[in-house]
């Protein structure tokens, strides 16, 4: 009778080890799935067909790009006008956002692809107030070797109005024109393919 107790015993020991097992990976499972669902995606929608898109209601789609003069991380004064002639992408970024970091390193490869054809980049950064120290270091350690200059209120209002998507990205004809605004980050394929667009929008005029 004693050793039918202990089997007893033992079996019920077993199966509440098995329960509590089984048990506790259904938990982790129901708490890995609403994880998932709740997460916030790094990369959001770049579709410019989105009516309710900062790309979409951007008001320079089409119009002349806004003059400004911003100050680099060497202390140096650069303008707008100082890439006249030549088609170009101001990108707002900031060291903070992800996306941008994965962005920044394909827009440094075509501001080489495409320097034969007088392609240029250059990076304004949304948070100035982080020091030039840091913001000096994340753009060496991503290889940015193009100008990354410090925003200011006025090219904020300018090019951001309220939107507060990073990156964004303005893209500049040889004229002057911008022909197309982006928010968040989209594959690299696209963002090539607007590259060679800005380049051939204004190869003609």
């Amino acid at each position: 009778m004693r050793r039918v107790l202990l089997l007893f015993m033992m079996v019920a020991g077993i199966s509440l080890v098995l329960w509590s097992g089984w048990h506790n990976l259904r938990e982790r499972r129901r708490a890995m799935q609403m994880q998932q669902e709740a997460r916030v995606t790094l990369i959001p929608d770049t579709s410019n067909t989105a009516a309710d898109s900062p790309a979409a209601q951007s008001p320079l789609r089409g119009k002349p790009a806004p003059a400004f003069t911003l100050m680099d991380l060497a202390g140096k004064k650069v303008s707008l006008s100082d890439f006249k002639g030549h088609p170009l992408v101001v990108n707002f970024w900031g060291t903070y956002c992800a996306p941008c970091k994965l962005e920044m390193p394909w827009l440094e490869e075509f501001s080489h692809k495409y320097a034969a054809d007088g392609f240029e980049v250059v990076g304004v950064t949304y948070d100035a107030e982080v020091g030039k120290d840091t913001i000096s270091k994340d753009a060496q350690k991503l290889g940015v070797t193009y100008p990354i200059l410090l925003s200011d209120p006025k090219a904020e209002k300018d090019y951001l109005s309220d939107s507060e998507v990073l990156p964004m990205s303005f893209y500049v004809d040889k004229t002057g024109k911008v022909i197309e605004v982006t928010a968040g980050l989209g594959p690299k394929d696209d963002l090539e393919a607007m590259v060679k667009e800005t380049i051939a929008a204004g190869a003609n005029r």
